[in-house]
């Protein structure tokens, strides 16, 4: 039996299931999304009815978050991949997580303004 020494932020097995949920949540969403349009005309009453309904409010914005995961997830392997500098890539990561933590707030004032 080989002993080996395992090293890093050891982010693997949470990374890939992170993707595969997020994207899973991304499917379901679409479907559904597709289901609710395609039962009748797509005009802008149909659209407010059907975003006026909170399960639709709340699935819509399951939908972004999974994104803003699945992009998380991607975009700080792409910094720790390719960005050697550590004060860079600190930089950028929290650039990313601002973005990101922005367009989460967007997304809820979008959803859920009166």
């Amino acid at each position: 039996m080989v002993n080996r020494i395992i090293v890093g932020a050891h982010y693997g097995l949470k990374d890939w299931l992170a993707q595969r949920v997020t994207a899973l949540v991304m499917i379901a969403y679409t479907v559904i999304f597709l289901v609710a349009l395609g039962r009748g005309t797509v005009s802008y009453a149909s659209w407010k009815a059907l975003f006026a309904q909170e399960w639709m409010r709340f699935a819509t914005f399951l939908f972004v978050a999974s994104v803003l995961i699945h992009a998380w997830v991607g975009v700080r392997n792409i910094w720790m991949d390719y960005i050697k500098h550590t004060g860079l890539r600190l930089a950028l990561q929290v650039a990313t997580v601002l973005w990101l933590a922005g367009c989460a707030g967007w997304a809820m004032q979008i959803l859920w303004r009166a």
